[in-house]
């Protein structure tokens, strides 16, 4: 089939390749111009550099709004678009286009997680399994019939930077295998059940500042969730910011207020939590590695040369 590409990032690399190494023609690129935004620098294999190599057209576009590119996706005559994180509304006058309209590619386990950083949201959610969808697309948000969609497990200590890996890898055998589906003529996929949608937004920095009225458990899957590259979770201490790189929950119960600075526990410094820390029934956040606003990265030990005070959201 004669595809156009429409991606960017990492995201969008991995599909375009898994294009061009396909029997499928690739006829043309759509990409983002880059980006300052931090979570945009991440994960930032060029897709318009991916094709030039390849001698394939590119445009570049924030929005695909605009008549001329409209004039040039005509010209194309693709049999499909092919999206993958593609970060601004597409009108249906794009996405009907193609012969077969247009195949979107979003890395969770549709129609859950449908929206922005759904690898993150679902880790800090507590998720078992995360992974790829390919689906048709329609007027809403990433809610089209469902062509193929592949899972795999979250493990117990895996970061947000361990399930990008897991999931990047599908990317390929998703989309290859959705566009063998609708090349062979099938045109009968699987509804999404939208009573079981859920939206996410992109990450931002109040995102990532620690309540320590969460559950430890939901704490420590934040922090892993914010693992590097991503910007680390942070809170106050002393009224500086203090960056908590890696964390665990205690193994004994702590009771008091909320982001107490409590006791000394292997490795770690285990900190109060939980709106209800006060009945002595949770567990606390063992901090082990933080990191100060002047970028030194120490364990939590030597860190916190005593016990007492408190860790806050704001300064």
């Amino acid at each position: 089939m004669r595809v156009v590409m429409f991606g960017y990032q990492t995201w969008g690399h991995r599909t375009l390749q898994a294009l061009l190494d396909s029997e499928h023609d690739v006829v043309m690129v759509v990409t983002h111009p880059k980006s300052e935004h931090a979570y945009e620098k991440i994960w930032s294999d060029s897709v318009a550099d991916l094709a030039e190599e390849h001698g394939v057209p590119v445009v570049i576009r924030n929005r695909p709004d605009d008549e001329e590119l409209f004039a040039r996706l005509k010209e194309a005559d693709a049999d499909i678009i092919v999206a993958n994180n593609w970060r601004t509304y597409i009108p249906s006058r794009i996405y009907d286009l193609p012969r077969h309209g247009t195949l979107n590619v979003h890395d969770s386990l549709l129609p859950k997680y449908a929206g922005f950083s759904p690898l993150i949201w679902a880790l800090i959610n507590g998720e078992t399994e995360v992974g790829v969808t390919a689906h048709m697309m329609d007027e809403v948000l990433d809610a089209g019939d469902i062509v193929l969609q592949q899972s795999v497990a979250v493990g117990p200590t895996d970061t947000a930077t361990d399930l990008f890996h897991k999931t990047v890898d599908l990317i390929a055998p998703v989309t290859v295998g959705a566009l063998d589906r609708i090349a062979a003529g099938e045109t009968e996929f699987t509804k999404q059940d939208r009573s079981q949608a859920s939206f996410f937004h992109k990450r931002a920095e109040e995102d990532i500042r620690i309540d320590w009225s969460w559950p430890a458990e939901v704490l420590e899957r934040l922090v892993r969730a914010q693992s590097a590259p991503y910007p680390s979770a942070f809170t106050f201490h002393k009224g500086k910011r203090l960056e908590i790189v890696s964390a665990v929950v205690s193994e004994g119960l702590y009771g008091g207020t909320p982001g107490r600075v409590f006791y000394r526990e292997g490795e770690g410094v285990a900190i109060v939590a939980g709106a209800d820390a006060r009945t002595g029934r949770n567990h606390g956040l063992a901090i082990t590695r933080v990191r100060t606003e002047d970028g030194r990265e120490l364990p939590a030990t030597e860190y916190f040369t005593s016990m007492g005070g408190y860790l806050t959201s704001r300064p």
